[in-house]
């Protein structure tokens, strides 16, 4: 059987085929898809996480000293409880309803980039509000402006402890000696590291200090919001990678964002990210000449998102390295649900007990637990991180029940096995499925194949 541009970009682009939507006809189609993942009308805000996380604190503290809980703290505490569970609920019925799925996918291998984790519950409502503040408004603009709005956010804030970066000559240190109030230099070396350059790019120790120090201000707490201080920043200007930064008049944030926009712009960072970007989407080792294209075009426009999506769209490298991605665990749990005919509406509706059975679990035992990735640098890309035996045997156990547990009736598995594939199955797979001795074990046949786990 033959395939073209349609199944490809579905399957390698998206979330994988499915038997209720047409794969994307062309390119165009592809790129236009990437305006539909904004944020979601009724997402959480940054003031309505801050909210709960304060009438949760309310109970904790009423509760220790033996007083009655104020209203509504309990609300809040369950509130909190539940939102890791139902963040991965929205998070796959968007993904699973998008007809094409490449801004869905790029929403995720953004979030990846600029990986934050909430330690404590009461930043739960943050981790919430992080996708659809700091990502979704900007996957399809300039890095630039995400990059700025990602490192700036309240929830990168806590995750990296910017929140107690002092300067070490500030108007706070210099009043408050006996505090040893200094730098943090988490947030300045992760956006240096991961967010932009890489770490083998030619900045030094040197660099990372003076960002940390043009860094010192930005603050939040659930109680006073988001705020610049004053008083926490180190005085003077700050020099990074050559250029000076602060010292004048403007100060603040506006030096923050011209310093994110010009390594935002840098060489290094088209380099870095163009490859990243590679990576992720076509192969764990790209051809050179895919990565420099993609570059080429960060460089030439600033770093304007879709131009250098559409270099990777187009490429040959798309078609000739078919299967030569893992689907991690996420994306392989929504290109099962997809391939199954599940709807966004059924999963929205699910029982928190079965979806929990269906979705959460299996991830988490598939090896990426939500919400729970163990470092600032994200989940690993290569083969190797996915496919042992146990994670393996992971997989072939949600073929095998969670079909049956989500539909009344399993679909044929040799109708299942051209919807699934769109004639990119391999011909093994091919003949095994129409021998399966029942529908189970044929739709188990294909969701647990070595075709279905790549990409």
């Amino acid at each position: 059987m033959s395939f073209g541009f349609p199944e490809l970009a579905a399957i390698r682009l998206g979330f994988g085929l499915s038997p209720l939507t047409p794969p994307p006809a062309d390119a165009e189609t592809v790129l236009a898809s990437v305006a539909r993942s904004g944020p979601d009308p009724a997402a959480m805000t940054t003031a309505e996480a801050s909210q709960i996380a304060l009438s949760f604190r309310a109970g904790v503290v009423a509760r220790r000293s033996g007083k009655p809980e104020p209203p509504g703290s309990k609300e809040a505490e369950q509130q909190l409880a539940s939102m890791p569970i139902e963040d991965l609920r929205r998070r796959v019925v968007r993904a699973v309803d998008d007809p094409v799925g490449f801004g869905e996918r790029l929403v995720q291998f953004w979030s990846d980039h600029f990986t934050v984790r909430a330690i404590n519950r009461v930043h739960y409502g943050l981790s919430m509000t992080f996708q659809d503040e700091a990502i979704r408004p900007y996957v399809n603009g300039r890095f630039e402006d995400m990059f700025f709005a990602a490192d700036t956010h309240p929830m990168m804030l806590v995750y990296l402890d910017q929140i107690s970066s002092r300067g070490p000559n500030s108007v706070l240190a210099k009043r408050r000696p006996e505090r040893h109030l200094g730098l943090n230099e988490n947030l300045a070396r992760e956006a240096l590291e991961l967010h932009s350059m890489g770490v083998s790019a030619g900045y030094e120790q040197k660099d990372v200090r003076e960002l940390a120090e043009l860094l010192t201000g930005l603050s939040f707490s659930h109680k006073g919001g988001f705020a610049f201080q004053q008083a926490w920043v180190e005085p003077g200007a700050e020099t990074v990678l050559g250029k000076s930064y602060g010292g004048g008049r403007r100060g603040g944030l506006d030096d923050i964002r011209a310093a994110f926009r010009d390594i935002a712009r840098r060489p290094e960072t088209a380099q870095y990210l163009s490859r990243k970007l590679a990576v992720h989407f076509v192969s764990d080792d790209p051809s050179q000449d895919l990565v420099e294209a993609m570059a080429a075009t960060w460089r030439a426009t600033g770093g304007d998102l879709p131009q250098v999506y559409r270099v990777l769209v187009t490429h040959p490298d798309l078609a000739s390295n078919l299967r030569k991605k893992v689907r991690q665990p996420f994306d392989y749990c929504v290109a099962g649900l997809r391939a199954l005919g599940v709807r966004g509406k059924d999963l929205a509706a699910l029982d928190r007990k079965v979806f929990n059975r269906a979705v959460w679990e299996p991830i988490r035992s598939m090896g990426q637990p939500w919400w729970q990735a163990k470092g600032p640098d994200g989940w690993p890309e290569e083969v190797e991180a996915w496919i042992a035996p146990q994670t393996l045997a992971a997989r072939i156990n949600w073929s095998l029940q969670v079909p049956r547990m989500l539909l009344k009736e399993l679909p044929d598995p040799r109708e299942m096995l051209v919807s699934a594939f769109g004639g990119t199955q391999s011909a093994e797979l091919a003949w095994a499925v129409p021998k399966a001795e029942s529908a189970a074990e044929g739709v188990a046949l294909i969701l647990a194949s070595g075709d279905f786990n790549r990409r």
